[in-house]
């Protein structure tokens, strides 16, 4: 089950005159697990995608300290060991230290904590803050589980991010708040992801799904999930990781993609967001893109990408044919699916849950996926439509993780037997992941 705000509450609380001060007030902020309903991996490339809140949250517990110093705690997140820094670790010569210097800092056993701490140090090298007058204690507490594809790391950010700027007083708009999450993750943390994780943590509503442009970084609307029908989560026990090989190389050769694209399209300007080209202007050019590059090829031949967060490995064979499709012909798909959510009738939602089936095939012929999370997707393909189980896909970037079930609400105790069919076949233990709450700028923060 969820950890509710009261057990959450008593945890932190059970923290003072150990970990935190026995008096000084403590700023807690909640932000949620995300599920994403379509667009997943195509977010890079400037398309729509259809974000959900789940029940489960990570919480930061901020209090300030009247030193330097810089200490953080995990419960339930991992097993490290308490992080002790100081503010003077985050400077050199009483400037900023460049993102790649703090990186080191996090490195090794304290690698966790540069999702929480690195806060502070992009708040200042973004100049938000020109500098910091104390320290602080940040306890983080989550029962997302970790590598399941729905946001762990994006919920802590924006945690940690909300609780830190109440903490200090720091006013941020919730869209610039869950960019500066995003820069955290990318230049801190190292991993190439796009925004809407962040940006659905922080802005999500319950029982709505979030229609984010990820490219530029616009939200289009919040769009009510029809009554009789709802959008779940099943983990598959299989670690996802968007800082894995897999999904940095379809990420890379998407790039690589548009970049040859910008020659065989010279006259369209798409302003760095190729998912503006119509499914008939990629089926005109698809046959031009190599089905396959290497990257010393297309180092020589073009130089490097528009990416900022990855780079062209010369050795490395990219997928540039799929992976220039799937974003583009996703978009179309999202786009579509915010249409039949709009009529909400049975056929509709039908329709909508096989985009689902389609945006996952297309998926999985990037070169990305896992044999287990396939296998959830056909146990409820197999089921079907007529017994309330409607579509599925695989949920965020990378290998492994959790997959999205659209389903009729009285069918959801198939969705145990579902889980039951896949635990025999590959000996794993799937965890059911339900409910929608409030982001975490929504929620706003609490001081006990």
């Amino acid at each position: 089950m969820p950890l509710s705000w009261r057990q959450a509450e008593e945890i932190i609380t059970a923290q003072r005159g150990q970990f935190l001060s026995p008096r000084a007030p403590i700023h807690v902020a909640r932000a949620p697990a995300r599920l994403d309903v379509m667009g997943g991996i195509a977010d890079y490339s400037g398309s729509l995608v259809l974000e959900g809140t789940l029940a489960r949250a990570a919480y930061a517990a901020v209090q300030p300290r009247r030193d330097g110093k810089l200490r953080a705690m995990s419960i339930g997140v991992t097993e490290a060991r308490p992080v002790e820094s100081s503010l003077n670790d985050l400077l050199t010569r009483g400037r900023p230290k460049t993102y790649p210097q703090v990186r080191k800092l996090f490195g090794g056993a304290a690698h966790w904590a540069g999702y929480v701490l690195g806060t502070l140090h992009v708040l200042q090298c973004e100049g938000v803050v020109t500098q910091w007058p104390h320290g602080l204690n940040l306890l983080l507490l989550s029962d997302i589980p970790i590598g399941a594809g729905v946001a762990s790391s994006a919920a802590i950010e924006v945690a940690a991010m909300v609780a830190v700027t109440a903490a200090y007083g720091v006013a941020l708009e919730p869209l610039r708040l869950a960019q500066l999450c995003q820069v955290v993750e990318n230049r801190i943390v190292g991993a190439p992801c796009g925004v809407m994780d962040q940006v659905t943590s922080a802005l999500g509503q319950a029982n709505r799904l979030l229609a984010l442009c990820c490219q530029p970084c616009e939200v289009e609307g919040l769009h009510r999930v029809p009554e009789g029908y709802q959008f779940v989560g099943i983990n598959s026990a299989v670690k996802h990781s968007v800082g894995g090989t897999a999904y940095g190389r379809v990420r890379c050769a998407a790039f690589m993609g548009y970049r040859i694209m910008e020659d065989l399209l010279p006259a369209s300007d798409y302003g760095g967001f190729w998912c503006r080209a119509t499914p008939a202007e990629f089926a005109a050019i698809e046959a031009a893109l190599p089905e396959e590059m290497t990257g010393r090829e297309f180092l020589a031949r073009y130089g490097r990408t528009r990416d900022a967060v990855t780079a062209v490995q010369p050795d490395m064979t990219y997928p540039v044919r799929q992976a220039s499709r799937h974003p583009v012909l996703e978009n179309a798909r999202v786009r579509r699916f915010v249409q039949l959510l709009g009529c909400g009738d049975e056929g509709a939602m039908r329709a909508a849950g096989k985009l689902m089936f389609e945006s996952h095939a297309s998926y999985s012929a990037c070169g990305l996926g896992a044999d287990e999370t396939d296998l959830l997707v056909r146990l409820v393909r197999e089921r079907g439509a007529a017994a309330g189980l409607l579509g599925a896909k695989i949920t965020g970037g990378g290998s492994g993780g959790t997959v999205a079930v659209l389903v009729r609400n009285e069918a959801c105790r198939l969705l145990r037997d579902i889980m039951r069919d896949y635990r025999q076949r590959t000996g794993l233990s799937p965890l059911l992941l339900t409910g929608s709450t409030a982001g975490a700028t929504r929620w706003g923060t609490r001081t006990i």
